[in-house]
C-alpha cells in the first residue's frame, strides 16, 4: 500500500501510522486477514496463505543511517543501504502456550512480541508461580531473519566510516535480499536493552534495529535517471548520440583539470559507460563491463583519474593495494556475535555490483590477494566455499586498476608484461592496457 495514496484518501490514518506504526499496522493486519481469509470474499485463499500482511511503501521522507537518532524511535522510517550480511532463518514465537508442571494445566494463548518475552506470572488453577514449560504442539512459530545494511559507497562523507544497521525480517520478507544488493527498507526503528555492552560500560545501553515492514530492491542509477528525464532531455541525449565527435567530447569532459592524456580519458569513458552483456539462452553469459589497467610513471595523475571516476559514477568503490585483502575484495565468512552462526559478508567487488571498483597501487598487492579477483574480473561472480557455506555472489562491476612499472620508470624497449610485476593470467583479464610516460 502506498503511503501517498493513504495520506490523500485517509489523512488521519497516515498521521497515526507514522507516529504509532506498531499498533496501527497490527490493526491493519487484523482487518486484512478478516477481509481476505473470510469465506465470503476469498473462500480458497486460506489454502494458499495462512495470513496476510499490510506493507507500507513510498514514505515521503527518506533518512540516512547516519541521521537516525532518538527522535526516530518507535516511528516509521525509510532508509537505503547495501546488504552486507544475511543470517539464516530461525523460528520465532508468535502465539505461545504454556503447561504448568505442578497441575498439568494448559495456559494460553499468549501473543509474543519482538520486544519483551511473555510468560505467565502464576497458574490460575494451583496458584503457584511455576515452573512452566512451552507446549510445543499448540505453540505457533514464525520465520525470523536478520540483515545487516551499510551506507552505499557513494553516500559516505569523505573521511568517515560507513555506518551499518541491523534489519529484522519476518513472515513473507524472508530471503527478500542477499549480500551485495542495494535495498530500500521501510520499517519501525526499535530499541532493546543490550546486556553485553551495558555490563562493560557500567550504565544501561540500548541497541537499535529496524523491524522491516517493506523491503524493495533499488533499481540502478541509470534506470532511475532515465525515468526522471523529460521529453526535452531525451531529445537532447538522442541528438548528442548522433554527433560523430560524441566520444571525443565525453573524453574531453573527464577530469578537465588534468591536461592531455586523451587516450587515458577515452579508456576510462569506455569503462564508465560499459558495453552490452550477452546471455545466450540463459546458459552462457558474456560480461559487458570493460576492465582497464593504467601503467605509468609516478606523478602522472593516475590516482586522480581514479578518484574522478569514483566521484562521477553513482556507485563506485575506491581501494588501494596495501589497504585491501582477498577477503576485503571478494567476500568473507564471519561468526554472528548474537547467534554464533557463520554468516556471509560481501567485500568491495560485491558492494560495487552494477558499478565500478577502482584499485590503486595494484602492483603492491600480495600475489595471493591478487589471484582472488580472477573469477570476479572474468565471470563477474565470486564463489565461496567456507565454513559449510557454498554459494556464489554477483560482482558485475568494471575493474579499473593503476600500477607503477618496475624500477619506477617505464622502459619503452621492453614489453608491457616485462615492465610490470604482474602475471599473465591477470593481465589477460584487462581489456584495455594504457601506458603513461613523462615527456
Amino acid at each position: 500500500m502506498s503511503y501517498q495514496s493513504l495520506s490523500s484518501d485517509v489523512p488521519i490514518l497516515a498521521i497515526w501510522i507514522a507516529d504509532a506504526p506498531r499498533d496501527i499496522i497490527e490493526i491493519f493486519d487484523e482487518v486484512a486477514n478478516e477481509l481476505v481469509l473470510s469465506t465470503e470474499h476469498f473462500p480458497d485463499y486460506g489454502e494458499i496463505k495462512d495470513e496476510v500482511h499490510v506493507r507500507i511503501r513510498d514514505l515521503p521522507i527518506a533518512d540516512t543511517l547516519r541521521d537516525l537518532r532518538q527522535s526516530h524511535l518507535n516511528q516509521l522510517v525509510r532508509v537505503n543501504g547495501v546488504v552486507t550480511r544475511r543470517s539464516t532463518v530461525f523460528p520465532q514465537l508468535k502465539m505461545v502456550y504454556f503447561t504448568c508442571m505442578s497441575c498439568d494445566v494448559s495456559l494460553g494463548p499468549f501473543r509474543q512480541n519482538s520486544i519483551t518475552e511473555v510468560r505467565p506470572g502464576s497458574c490460575p488453577c494451583c496458584q503457584r508461580n511455576g515452573p512452566f514449560k512451552i507446549d510445543q504442539e499448540q505453540t505457533v512459530f514464525g520465520n525470523f531473519q536478520k540483515l545487516a545494511i551499510q551506507e552505499a559507497p557513494g553516500t559516505v562523507p569523505p573521511g568517515r566510516v560507513p555506518r551499518h544497521k541491523d534489519v529484522v525480517l519476518l513472515a513473507d520478507l524472508i530471503d527478500v535480499a542477499r549480500p551485495g544488493e542495494e535495498v530500500e527498507v521501510t520499517g519501525i526503528y526499535i530499541h532493546s536493552y543490550d546486556v553485553g555492552i551495558s555490563g562493560r560500560v557500567g550504565f544501561p545501553i540500548f541497541s537499535t534495529t529496524i523491524e522491516a515492514n517493506h523491503v524493495a530492491k533499488r533499481t540502478s542509477a541509470t534506470t532511475r535517471t532515465i525515468s526522471k528525464m523529460n521529453e526535452e532531455e531525451k531529445r537532447h541525449v538522442l541528438r548528442f548520440a548522433r554527433d560523430p565527435k560524441a566520444v571525443d567530447r565525453i573524453a574531453a569532459s573527464l577530469a578537465p583539470s588534468i591536461y592531455g592524456q586523451q587516450h587515458i580519458k577515452r579508456a576510462l569513458a569506455v569503462a564508465m559507460f560499459g558495453g552490452c552483456s550477452k546471455n545466450v539462452d540463459g546458459k552462457h553469459r558474456i560480461r559487458g563491463d570493460v576492465n582497464v589497467m593504467l601503467l605509468g610513471d609516478p606523478g602522472c595523475a593516475k590516482s586522480q583519474l581514479l578518484k574522478y571516476c569514483c566521484a562521477v559514477m553513482p556507485r563506485a568503490i575506491y581501494t588501494t593495494g596495501k589497504g585491501a585483502s582477498a577477503v576485503g575484495l571478494t567476500a568473507g565468512v564471519h561468526k554472528d556475535p548474537l547467534t554464533k552462526e557463520w554468516t556471509l559478508e560481501g567485500g568491495a567487488l560485491v558492494l560495487a555490483d552494477n558499478g565500478m571498483c577502482c584499485i590503486d597501487e595494484f602492483d603492491k598487492m600480495n600475489e595471493q590477494d591478487r589471484t582472488s579477483i580472477h573469477e570476479a574480473m572474468e565471470q563477474q561472480s565470486i564463489s565461496i566455499s567456507k565454513a559449510g557455506i557454498v554459494t556464489s555472489l554477483q560482482a558485475r562491476c568494471a575493474v579499473v586498476a593503476a600500477a607503477n612499472p618496475i624500477g619506477g620508470q617505464y622502459d619503452s624497449g621492453a614489453t608491457f608484461a616485462d615492465n610490470v610485476e604482474l602475471t599473465d593470467p591477470i593481465l589477460q583479464r584487462f581489456d584495455i592496457l594504457c601506458v603513461l610516460q613523462y615527456g
